[in-house]
């Protein structure tokens, strides 16, 4: 019998493409891209600078809608969907880490990892927020704000916020682009630990290989197309 996750991936990107306009003139910024994502699995995207590996992630997550082409984010048309519509598909199935942790300044480390259960309306969320700020090892820091955290503990927050909802694909955008070495390895380490323990399917956008090298599979965008597949 087939694998189903074959038949049906979690992420499919069908002649995906993004054009600009920029001083009154076309800038393409994705052409024809092409891939498709087995559950379960983890995947880097890598490039130069201004390949275009972030306006892709955007896509794939529907934050933007493209020029041309289709996003099914599991089994889902993103095209045919209106805002409020890939808003809920993101409530339900996704999970978010940034360059910045984008933390809500006036909440508490815990509070802030609460946030996306309780858009959902979960009665239970302090339980397993409690879990999650104890797994990055912010157990004795969840009642600081943001500003009373470093860059990393910062970045450990966002992780366990990204985890909270149990997503089925979480999307990272150069998650260690403002930490030292030091922290950005355990932001890494923790990073590839949380999503093991979960399943859950993994899209990185990185320039570091070291972290690229550690999916299973690494595409390479290169002015705006996909260059390279590796599995």
């Amino acid at each position: 019998m087939p694998d189903q996750n074959l038949i049906h991936p979690i992420l499919s990107v069908k002649f995906l493409s993004k054009v600009f306009q920029s001083g009154g003139q076309p800038l393409t910024v994705l052409k024809d891209i092409n891939f498709n994502v087995t559950r379960g699995s983890s995947v880097a995207i890598v490039g130069p600078s201004g390949s275009g590996k972030t306006t892709l992630l955007g896509l794939c997550a529907g934050l933007d809608e493209p020029t041309s082409g289709s996003v099914t984010l599991n089994d889902r048309d993103l095209g045919k969907l209106n805002e409020n519509e890939r808003a809920e598909l993101r409530n339900l199935n996704v999970g978010f880490v940034f360059q910045n942790s984008q933390l809500i300044p006036t909440l508490t480390a815990l509070e802030n990892i609460i946030v996306p259960l309780e858009l959902r309306g979960e009665l239970d969320s302090f339980t397993q927020a409690q879990r999650l700020i104890e797994n990055v090892g912010l157990g004795e820091r969840a009642n600081h704000y943001p500003i009373q955290l470093s860059g990393g503990e910062q970045q450990r927050v966002a992780l366990a916020r990204a985890f909270i909802n149990d997503p089925k694909i979480l999307f990272v955008d150069e998650p260690t682009g403002n930490l030292d070495r030091d922290n950005g390895q355990h932001v890494t380490d923790l990073l590839f630990s949380l999503n093991k323990a979960s399943g859950t399917t993994l899209i990185l956008v990185t320039h570091d290989q070291e972290i690229a090298a550690r999916t299973e599979r690494i595409l390479r965008i290169d002015d705006g197309q996909l260059v390279d597949n590796e599995c």
